[in-house]
């Protein structure tokens, strides 16, 4: 890591390594700002709900954890059209261009039905096969039957994200984002404080939002689509090989934060409230990891278009470079949120043993941020050349060969509690950083790129 920066900081008067890092930034700054939006919304949804209790608090937790397993297909297929696209758009293939982008969409608009029907159909056998307390399951019910009424929403309004940061509009999802922040938020305190919804008007203001900016974001595609609506099999396999790794991986991912849940309701003591200071600490987390998500995506988006344009040593510096500004965004962010980690604690909570061991959770995960912005961020060049399988196995074992059973035996095995769990998460984050660097430093996947970026026939 160090010899390349050295060799970037050489290069760096070079007209193209300077028009790749204003290519990178152009994407980056968009993307950072709409994570942005995103952890205000769930910011205010975690303030929201400790208004009513660290039960509520805690049920929203596992609430919105399964409404994001719930939306795993979204993110899975996104990943693979932003792939595709991205590279069809700056090839001129046009016509495959349209079909992609109405194959993803028509894609979206399927599997959301059928997980937004399966979810309020089967959530309370899901809540009740979960093992929680059971005076979070009446709470959680009703959350996650009203999120899945809205995945169809949010499917649309993912991919069509996907889309348009693939084609280098992301300017206006970032508009269509800050409209959904502005009115979740609004709708949050509204629906939550001045109706009869109580709680549940967290979810409803979710369900409304997205919505919004469903419709919003259809509106900035519609140039984007066939004049004659076109499904194909071709590109959707296409669109599907690349995004199924990364949708196990979330699955694979998002089950191991449910573990990791289930592990703290089994303390001994003060479970609602760790697992509520769990939920907090994640929320504060986010302030830090959506960014370095952010530049996540962006390196998708700048890999893939200049693997389109079959520039692929640019393309590996492009990746580096995204890596590099995410890095010190993520270690200056990481400081300002220790330093005040008490302060945030206590305004998303008025439990002091909520407030206390939210702290630690802040103290001790924030240690590994950076590293861990450095691996995610660098997995994003790899997602967006195609090589999904590779992030997939490093970070899958990194969960569930490394995080989950150190969590397991350092808190119950031989009882040392949440703080155990909190530093099992950063052992895991080590081993994924370092295998992710390694794989990324070898350009073995830039060789792969070149047998998917080959043309395929759309039928």
């Amino acid at each position: 890591m160090v010899n390349e920066f050295k060799e970037l900081l050489r290069k760096l008067k070079n007209k193209k390594i300077q028009a790749i890092i204003a290519e990178s930034w152009s994407v980056s700054w968009p993307m950072a700002l709409i994570m942005g939006f995103i952890f205000f919304i769930g910011l205010a949804d975690v303030y929201v709900a400790g208004r009513f209790g660290k039960e509520v608090q805690a049920a929203y937790g596992v609430a919105f954890q399964l409404y994001f397993i719930f939306s795993i297909i979204a993110n899975a297929l996104t990943v693979g059209t932003v792939s595709v696209v991205s590279r069809l758009f700056t090839s001129h293939r046009k016509k495959e261009f349209n079909i992609a982008v109405d194959s993803s969409l028509l894609s979206a608009i399927v599997a959301g039905s059928a997980f937004g029907i399966a979810g309020v159909l089967s959530c309370g056998v899901i809540i009740n096969l979960l093992g929680i307390p059971g005076v979070l399951k009446a709470l959680s019910i009703p959350l996650v039957r009203i999120y899945s009424a809205g995945l169809l929403f949010n499917y649309l309004l993912i991919s069509t994200n996907g889309v348009l940061r693939a084609c280098k509009m992301i300017k206006k999802s970032l508009v269509t984002m800050a409209v959904v922040c502005v009115l979740n938020i609004v709708l949050n305190f509204t629906f939550a404080f001045h109706t009869p919804l109580r709680f549940q008007g967290i979810a409803v203001a979710t369900l409304v939002s997205i919505f919004i900016g469903m419709l919003m974001n259809i509106a900035f595609a519609q140039k984007l689509l066939s004049p004659r609506i076109t499904f194909s099999w071709e590109t959707i396999k296409k669109i599907f090989n690349i995004g199924w790794p990364a949708g196990l991986l979330q699955i694979l991912w998002q089950f191991g934060a449910m573990v990791l849940y289930l592990i703290l309701a089994r303390l001994p003591a003060h479970n609602v409230e760790i697992m509520a200071a769990f939920t907090n600490g994640l929320r504060i987390e986010s302030a830090i990891f959506l960014p370095a998500f952010a530049f996540n995506l962006a390196n998708a988006v700048v890999v893939g278009n200049l693997l389109g344009r079959g520039e692929q040593d640019d393309a590996y510096r492009g990746g580096m470079i995204t890596a590099y500004m995410g890095f010190f965004t993520v270690t200056i962010l990481t400081i300002l949120v220790m330093l005040n980690a008490f302060t945030i604690a206590s305004f998303l909570s008025d439990n002091p043993i909520v407030i206390n061991e939210c702290a630690k959770y802040i103290f001790i995960s924030l240690i590994v941020e950076p590293l861990m912005a450095w691996g995610v961020i660098l997995s994003g060049g790899l997602n967006g050349a195609g090589d999904t399988r590779s992030v997939m196995k490093i970070i899958t074992l990194s969960v569930w060969c490394v995080r989950i059973p150190l969590s397991y035996l350092l808190a119950l095995h031989f009882g040392f509690g949440a703080p155990a769990v909190w530093w099992s998460m950063n052992t895991s984050i080590i081993v994924q950083t370092f295998f992710v660097s390694r794989h990324y430093f070898r350009k073995g996947w830039l060789r792969r790129a070149e047998k998917v970026i080959v043309p395929f026939e759309v039928k």
